[in-house]
């Protein structure tokens, strides 16, 4: 009883911490949305694309706690099926719309920069179609294990963003230089560690069924 407890407070306290986090990233995206030249700049003559893109991006990064608490989906599946299809629509929107940015305004910047964005979002849009296959044909286990995938990936927006703002990473060279090894770095090792930690769970499961068939 004391277990579940614990469980179910760990999970309601790192869910108020994605979602004040990405509350955070969605409000100091903000300033996007104002369609003065001077604050777009190169995004000017897409701006419609980068407002999908960002809005989109806010739905996801606020639904994707949600969707991933247990309870939640227990005791409100039918919201829980509304809102991942919610979530795969607002990927499948705002990753459209981020394909085209990489592919034109991208390149303003320089080709590491277009090159990691392209494959960023590749990622994103591949784990989330991966999660909505799986649940289509109702592999929950691999449907879950997709759908955190999937999060991670959307989450390196906020890690990305926060970590190219530390001074210390600041000094490292200029946005132009080190920001595509951040986004790499952001998406790529969480879902290495997620994947690190499957395999470990795996195979403790393993090695407990042999105890029990010894």
């Amino acid at each position: 009883m004391m277990d579940f407890y614990f469980r179910s407070r760990r999970t309601v306290v790192t869910g108020l911490v994605l979602l004040t986090a990405s509350l955070y990233f969605i409000v100091y995206s903000a300033h996007f949305f104002d369609p003065a030249p001077e604050v777009l700049g190169k995004y000017l003559p897409v701006k419609w694309l980068l407002w999908l893109h960002i809005g989109m991006g806010s739905v996801t990064l606020l639904t994707g706690p949600f969707l991933l608490w247990d309870a939640f989906r227990i005791r409100h599946l039918r919201w829980h099926r509304c809102l991942g299809l919610a979530y795969v629509s607002a990927v499948a929107v705002s990753g459209l719309c981020a394909v085209w940015l990489s592919a034109t305004t991208a390149y303003a910047v320089n080709r590491p920069y277009a090159f990691s964005l392209h494959v960023w979002v590749a990622v994103w849009l591949f784990s989330t179609g991966f999660a909505f296959y799986a649940v289509k044909r109702r592999q929950i286990k691999l449907h879950r294990e997709w759908m955190v995938r999937s999060y991670l990936v959307t989450l390196a927006f906020v890690v990305s963003a926060s970590l190219l703002k530390v001074p210390f990473v600041q000094r490292l060279g200029s946005f132009e230089e080190i920001s595509p090894s951040f986004f790499w770095l952001s998406w790529s090792v969480p879902l290495f560690v997620y994947d690190v930690w499957l395999g470990l769970q795996e195979r403790g499961k393993s090695e407990a069924g042999a105890k029990l068939s010894a």
